[in-house]
């Protein structure tokens, strides 16, 4: 196999949501062959630079991703399977893409807000980062209002995302911006917030920098931040 047609079946996989060889696909015929976990391998193996496995094996193929999920030919499901391939092959990559001194492009610290315990959504934004070369910080569901300002502190990221699907927490965003505020921080900091019930309106009444639909909004944002 090429190094080209490597990173052209990463890509494929990908879009298959195929993280090992035994994971069937979404059309026929994929079953026991080499899926991203194997051929990620393969491609470091073979001394393919991690950076080219990262664009266009795994990032590249998000974008596919995203077009047939607005297209509404893949649902939620499928690309969150897309997703878990991603981060499978990002797994693997990422100490040799700290080894070969692909820099990062900035800290992103991401959270379901306290009181709620929905995190797909937040997952798939997660992937999405890690494979568009930002280091993220997830910490987790439920999170605490003074947890998320710790962890800006901390590590003085430049990026935050907060994730609710309940309109019963949608208020602890507009907490976490608040404390920000207080604390000095609001300034040193710019803010996405997203899920169900979210919306522009609602960003701008909380004093958010944005608000995104999906995780493909994010990096759209993020490129014009």
């Amino acid at each position: 196999m090429t190094t080209e047609n490597i990173l052209e079946q990463i890509a494929i996989n990908v879009i298959q949501g195929r993280v090992e060889a035994e994971d069937e696909g979404f059309d026929e015929g994929f079953e026991n062959q080499p899926a991203v976990t194997e051929l990620v391998t393969e491609a470091l193996a073979k001394g393919l630079k991690p950076g080219d496995i990262l664009i266009k094996g795994l990032t590249a193929s998000m974008e596919e991703v995203g077009k047939k999920f607005e297209t509404g030919e893949y649902l939620i499901p499928d690309m969150l399977a897309a997703a878990e391939a991603v981060g499978a092959g990002m797994d693997i990559l990422t100490p040799h893409l700290l080894k070969a001194g692909v820099e990062s492009k900035g800290k992103f610290i991401i959270a379901t807000v306290a009181g709620d315990l929905h995190d797909i959504g937040k997952n798939i934004v997660a992937i999405m980062l890690k494979g568009a070369g930002y280091e993220v910080i997830d910490l987790g569901v439920d999170v605490a209002t003074d947890k998320i300002i710790n962890a800006v502190k901390k590590e003085k990221a430049p990026f935050l995302g907060m994730s609710a699907l309940l309109t019963t927490t949608m208020r602890n965003m507009e907490e976490v911006v608040i404390q920000l505020k207080e604390e000095g921080l609001r300034d040193k900091v710019k803010i996405a917030i997203g899920g169900a019930p979210t919306s522009q309106e609602f960003s701008d009444k909380i004093g958010a920098d944005t608000h995104c639909i999906d995780a493909f909004a994010v990096l759209d944002w993020l490129k014009a931040a």
